[in-house]
């Protein structure tokens, strides 16, 4: 069985290539067969019930989708409440009804309430190096829960359980649709005859793994039998994201702070408007895409996680004690000042640390490797045990590792 948290920079790399999963990333199809026991430890049914009965989701996160349209809540939720505030509670037996007569269950943001998704799901960030969500898809019988369609994101389908048909149509009428877009009524790709093209079809099972480019339509139906999947969703950095980065650095220009000579004599106006040009021309010029790329990254979210009661009591953890570390994105150490008032230098989620240098062996070695008791990271640092113990204590203080 296969840990989540290397099911694609191992295992699904392993098959296809890094390749295929880096430089021609969104552009291609890819279908991988890593076998059942790969994603077993994903999610089964027992650990769906309890996700459903303890986490409680409530519309829209979950909803019931039958033949291209959203089943109404009433017919499946009902009014309740829970601490006194307002809320849609599932009705178990409605829910059964629905599932029985072809209605397609989603759960939005599994990775968010399953540790082993959250594990995949971050395994895959680290491989993209982009935010992703996965969702769940339950389905049981011939029918469809949507419509022949396309996605605004890129997705990884990663079937666990039963089988799902899948035509994959290709790219359509419009490159790179995107959800914001100011153009929505593109069209499926078609042969002369007017049959929707075919990129790929079949049957996935258990373990089979598709990637399906943004922007590529396809066509979903049940097989008769039941069909578990989970889209795992990211979104890649755009020009659109790099001219949005270029206009929150236009602030620092006092000629974009200024208001538009809109009374002003026309020539004013025009010199107005060439000044703007050559200011943000000049920007543009200066920023360069790995420097947009490097900035985006330090900005990449920590997931919301806890470590009590470490952080807060006084005294280090024990030899055995697990540490993992929190950024998803494993960032760059860097050395600032010179002496004794050297630092090493890193930044998560937009926050910049400065820590003493007695950290940077400790903080390279969990990096790499994301999970180590703290008598085998201060193996693989180099350090004494109860150096590395004291290392992790503070570190944990910072939210940089979580000790369990």
């Amino acid at each position: 069985m296969t840990d989540p948290g290397s099911l694609f920079t191992r295992n699904l790399c392993d098959v296809v290539g890094r390749d295929a999963l880096t430089t021609r990333l969104s552009e291609e199809f890819v279908f991988a067969d890593l076998g059942a026991d790969a994603v077993r430890s994903l999610l089964t049914f027992d650990d769906l019930n309890q996700l459903l009965a303890n986490c409680a989701p409530e519309p829209p996160r979950l909803r019931l989708h039958k033949d291209g349209s959203p089943v109404p809540l009433d017919r499946y939720t009902e009014q309740g409440t829970a601490s006194r505030t307002a809320r849609r509670i599932v009705r178990p037996e409605s829910l059964y009804r629905e599932l029985r007569s072809g209605a397609s269950l989603v759960l939005d943001g599994m990775d968010r309430m399953h540790p082993p998704i959250g594990a995949a799901a971050d395994d895959l960030m680290r491989l993209t190096k982009e935010r992703a969500q996965a969702n769940l898809y339950l389905i049981w019988g011939e029918s469809r829960g949507f419509d022949t369609h396309w996605d605004d994101h890129d997705t990884v389908i990663v079937q666990v359980e039963g089988t799902k048909h899948w035509q994959v149509h290709g790219p359509g009428s419009r490159p790179f649709p995107m959800k914001n877009d100011t153009d929505h009524a593109h069209t499926p790709p078609r042969e002369a005859d007017g049959e929707l093209h075919m990129v790929w079809e079949g049957v996935l099972r258990p373990g089979q793994v598709i990637h399906v480019p943004r922007g590529w339509w396809h066509t979903v139906t049940g097989t008769g039998e039941v069909s578990m999947h989970l889209t795992f969703g990211f979104t890649r950095a755009t020009g659109i994201d790099w001219a949005d980065a270029l206009v929150r650095r236009l602030f620092e220009q006092e000629a974009f702070r200024q208001d538009l000579p809109r009374f002003a004599e026309p020539d004013v106006r025009r010199k107005h408007r060439h000044e703007l040009v050559s200011r943000i021309t000049e920007l543009a010029e200066s920023m360069d895409l790995d420097a947009f790329l490097a900035e985006r990254d330090a900005r990449f979210p920590r997931r919301t996680s806890f470590s009590l009661p470490w952080p807060v009591e006084e005294g280090a953890p024990p030899a055995e004690a697990l540490v993992e570390f929190v950024p998803i994105l494993p960032p760059p150490l860097e050395r600032e000042g010179e002496g004794a008032d050297a630092r090493v230098a890193l930044t998560v989620a937009g926050k910049r640390y400065r820590l003493p240098l007695v950290t940077e062996p400790v903080l390279a070695a969990v990096a790499e490797h994301r999970e180590l008791s703290v008598a085998e990271l201060a193996e693989h640092a180099g350090v004494e045990v109860d150096v590395c113990a004291q290392v992790v204590a503070a570190l944990s203080r910072h939210h940089l590792v979580l000790v369990r």
